[in-house]
């Protein structure tokens, strides 16, 4: 692979479980299995069967789309009875503990920091075109506790524990392991005044100051972000955090949010990042249809992966100015072009 460009250099892994198909292991189809959502036996390759009622749904019709077969049993939307997810109550102090949002007695005094760390960004910005921008959170406190609690209820309903940062859990990949050095061809290099500001961008959600996003449950794309106030060119949206793994321990888990993290040149060395567990709102951001150009139109943010102090970090940021109320997709395949997303919506 050639030295990535100074623009963004995407790298998304999805992978794929092992097959249970409505084939039988000789490839001989059973032609009485259909699709209950379009009628058509068409595409075996992609038809799930209940566990429970044996009908057959392709993974493309199932709203939320399946991105690959579940392991173990799966169950349609008949037998489930699927409901809409339970709102995480909008109380002060239980969103303060889910987040561990930190109270301090010197909270004014840091404010008051930050406010001059603000307007120096700002001055410096005609010094280097491509500056990254923090996050403006959303002035009202009320407007915020609702942004959280929207977060709060995706987190809950997928079981996932809030994070705002890459984790190492024993028996996965240690800190160590993830050195930029080992890139292969090389990452670039996220500049000191940037890493400023994504450092800005942390200490603020620290304090409940998050980004100005909103999570929605969509009946077609599941649960989705959006965004609750104008937000412009290059702002960091968020990093995409979780826990730290090596690939080769996670070829065949049917994750289906796993990001690479560092793409080795030795590939037993190679980490990925697995949300499944700990993460926070670059989960539920969802990707293009990236095979149709209405579909690459929607793209408003992009997956880039930086050296930070020598470590592997992956950051969700603009690539235009996105209008309130417009819901934020990226582009979840980089150069392996290996995830299938021409079934999306």
């Amino acid at each position: 692979m050639a030295v990535a460009k100074p623009t963004t250099m995407v790298l998304r892994r999805r992978t794929r479980a092992p097959k249970r198909y409505s084939e039988d292991e000789d490839g001989l189809g059973c032609n009485d299995v259909y699709c209950e959502r379009c009628g058509s036996g068409d595409f075996g390759s992609k038809l799930l069967l209940c566990d429970k009622c044996d009908k057959g749904y392709h993974l493309f019709c199932l709203r939320p789309i399946l991105v690959s077969v579940p392991k173990g049993s799966w169950f349609c939307p008949s037998c489930t009875n699927i409901k809409q997810p339970q709102l995480f109550p909008l109380v002060q102090t239980k969103i303060v503990d889910f987040f561990r949002i930190r109270r301090s007695s010197e909270s004014m005094e840091n404010q008051s920091n930050i406010k001059k760390r603000k307007r120096a960004c700002s001055l410096a910005v005609s010094k280097r075109k491509r500056k990254l921008l923090a996050y403006n959170p959303t002035e009202a406190p009320q407007r915020r506790l609702e942004q959280m609690a929207s977060l709060a209820t995706a987190l809950k309903a997928s079981g996932t524990e809030y994070s705002d940062g890459l984790t190492y859990r024993p028996g996965m990949a240690l800190r160590s392991a993830n050195c930029a050095a080992l890139e292969k061809g090389g990452m670039q290099i996220l500049p000191k005044e940037d890493i400023e500001t994504l450092n800005l961008c942390k200490k603020m959600m620290e304090k409940g100051e998050c980004p100005p996003l909103m999570v929605v449950f969509d009946p077609v794309e599941g649960f989705t972000v959006q965004a609750d106030r104008y937000i412009k060119d290059l702002t960091i949206i968020t990093e995409y955090v979780g826990d730290v793994d090596y690939l080769k321990n996670r070829e065949n888990d049917d994750g289906d949010s796993m990001m690479t993290l560092l793409h080795a040149s030795n590939p037993s060395k190679s980490l990925v990042i697995c949300p499944d567990k700990r993460s926070n709102i670059a989960r539920f951001v969802n990707g293009i249809n990236n095979f149709s150009p209405d579909g690459r139109k929607k793209q408003n943010v992009k997956c880039v992966r930086y050296d930070v102090n020598g470590e592997c970090r992956v950051l969700l940021i603009a690539n235009r100015d996105i209008r309130k109320g417009e819901r934020l997709y990226y582009d979840y395949n980089g150069y392996e072009h290996e995830y299938p997303t021409e079934h999306f919506v």
